[in-house]
């Protein structure tokens, strides 16, 4: 492939900034077509960024000649039967995250994939990120030494929409729709760079609940967890906090020190040893997906690869399940 031509299936809120201007920002790459399934929204979206054409059927962009890349950004719960869809149309798919509802699906995508020979792509954007690969630097340098153990916390007060009179929560807490609920949403992002910087996680397990009532998912999950190297991680996660104890923060112990980091919020990496704290201040980009799909691009060219494939975006899926007690 010399120049990518990007179709957009569910040009929702991830797009608006996150993803969608990138595509026409990278070097040989063009957005061409956008979907969604209210004709008159797909249409605003494509007069809004200057993309020629827009659908509300999603078969009808994915067997579009003039396109031969396409981004799935739709809820969860779609991705399995598009990403195969647009693999049995001879074309490449970049999945959002999570890359489907359970393990099992992201299996019978990657098999798909094997069996097309036709590239995936997980949105586990963090992989390209300077913030992240800095984080990932410092832990391969030693800065801090050997690593003992991995820390996470998240605590998240309750969004808007799922509290008072007439609360409407969105389908990111509506498991038939995203797998899980928040958890699912972020923690995919965690455990996905945590395998980027520090390898396979050999074991997972943990307890999941519902204890404030405010939606079918879970809302506060704990989990402990091993690396194949032998270092060891705990977390826990809770959406349902007063917003005054919100809290995003990683800490990486090693025998000389350690680095503390945000996932989600916070642009500063400490590093802490017996030399002293060094500050280190790394925003995103504008686009923060635009380092990845640079990467894309620079594979479907034949000139370079992605960090994030179908098999590492898999693996996420599998650890959420073994914590959930989904397997």
């Amino acid at each position: 492939m010399d120049q990518i031509k990007w179709g957009i299936i569910g040009c929702g809120n991830v797009t608006e900034v996150k993803s969608g201007p990138a595509f026409n920002k990278v070097p040989n790459s063009s957005l061409v077509a956008v979907m969604r399934r209210d004709a008159a929204l797909a249409q605003d979206y494509a007069e809004r960024h200057g993309v020629p054409k827009w659908y509300d059927d999603a078969e009808a962009l994915i067997n579009d000649p003039d396109i031969n890349a396409i981004y799935i950004a739709t809820p969860p719960d779609a991705h399995e039967s598009l990403a195969i869809k647009a693999m049995q149309a001879g074309k490449p798919v970049y999945i959002e995250k999570p890359m489907a509802r359970t393990a099992a699906e992201c299996d019978r995508i990657n098999a798909e994939s094997k069996r097309t020979g036709v590239p995936v792509f997980v949105a586990y954007y963090r992989r390209a990120l300077d913030y992240f690969l800095k984080v990932k630097e410092l832990i391969d340098k030693k800065v801090i030494g050997d690593i003992r153990f991995v820390d996470i916390c998240l605590q998240w007060q309750p969004y808007e929409e799922e509290v008072g009179p007439n609360p409407k929560p969105r389908w990111r807490v509506n498991p038939e729709i995203s797998g899980g609920g928040h958890f699912h949403d972020l923690a995919s992002h965690q455990f996905d760079l945590l395998e980027f910087i520090f390898g396979p996680i050999r074991h997972a397990s943990g307890i999941a609940r519902n204890q404030a009532g405010l939606y079918e998912a879970d809302d506060i999950v704990v989990a402990n967890f091993e690396f194949e190297s032998g270092i060891l991680g705990k977390g826990s996660w809770c959406y349902t906090i007063d917003k005054d104890q919100r809290e995003d923060q990683a800490q990486i112990v090693g025998s000389k020190g350690r680095i503390t980091f945000s996932f989600f919020e916070k642009f500063d990496i400490h590093v802490e040893t017996s030399e002293g704290i060094e500050v280190f201040h790394i925003p995103y980009p504008q686009h923060v997906q635009q380092p990845l799909i640079e990467s894309i691009v620079g594979q479907l060219r034949g000139e370079g690869k992605c960090p994030s494939s179908g098999d590492t975006g898999a693996r996420a899926n599998l650890i959420m399940d073994r914590i959930t007690q989904k397997q």
